[in-house]
């Protein structure tokens, strides 16, 4: 394979690689804007697809963000491979401040209220939830009952608010990828045309005195 790694990466490798990539998230985000930057496309398109991209972190489908994202693009008629590269706007160090403001905009739009008596932390939801999924799933092989509290629990407090709430902090952070990065796709665009236009005069120019010398 052409494109396989020489080196096999263990397995503790490449999650402590996922968490954070080899040299930061500040040189994997230049990496980014350099693919970005140089997709075949024009600036409107591409920054519609990187709207799609940051837009689609906002939302609670964990995993499903390049598919989702994707998809968006195309609904936008933007740029899928940007749409894609936008959803690394969403890493570690950025998905708790989303997950916060998303819940946050969640509760305050749909006026939940937090239950003094509910102790339960984020985490433990999740973690409930997890032991529901597991329990039904049992429950399909053996006369065990199906388990739904915990399951309704986060539907009701963490996955509904967050679904709801991601929309307006979404829409907001896209715009805002949105209009920084026509301009500097278009600026660069442009400059790559300068820097061929130049080369290829250049080329032109050297052409005659090559045939010159062959008659010579």
């Amino acid at each position: 394979m052409v494109f396989k790694r020489r080196d096999k990466r263990p397995v503790w490798k490449i999650v402590s690689q996922t968490v954070w990539p080899r040299g930061g998230w500040a040189r994997a985000a230049r990496y980014v804007q350099h693919r970005v930057n140089r997709l075949p496309d024009t600036p409107e398109k591409i920054a519609r697809g990187v709207f799609a991209g940051v837009f689609t972190t906002f939302s609670p489908f964990y995993g499903l963000h390049f598919f989702i994202s994707a998809a968006l693009a195309v609904i936008l008629r933007g740029n899928v491979i940007a749409a894609l590269l936008g959803t690394f706007f969403g890493n570690p160090l950025t998905y708790l401040p989303i997950g916060v403001i998303s819940m946050t905009t969640g509760y305050w739009m749909l006026g939940i209220r937090t239950d003094p008596a509910d102790h339960t932390s984020l985490g433990g939801k999740f973690m409930d939830a997890g032991d529901d999924l597991w329990a039904n799933f049992v429950a399909l092989f053996t006369p065990a009952h199906p388990q739904w509290e915990g399951l309704a629990l986060f539907y009701d407090q963490v996955f509904y608010p967050y679904l709801v709430g991601g929309i307006v902090p979404g829409i907001v952070c896209g715009l805002v990828a949105y209009y920084i990065t026509v301009p500097i796709i278009r600026a660069y665009q442009n400059r790559r045309r300068g820097v061929l236009a130049a080369k290829l005069a250049a080329l032109k120019a050297k052409k005659p005195g090559r045939k010159s010398e062959d008659h010579g």
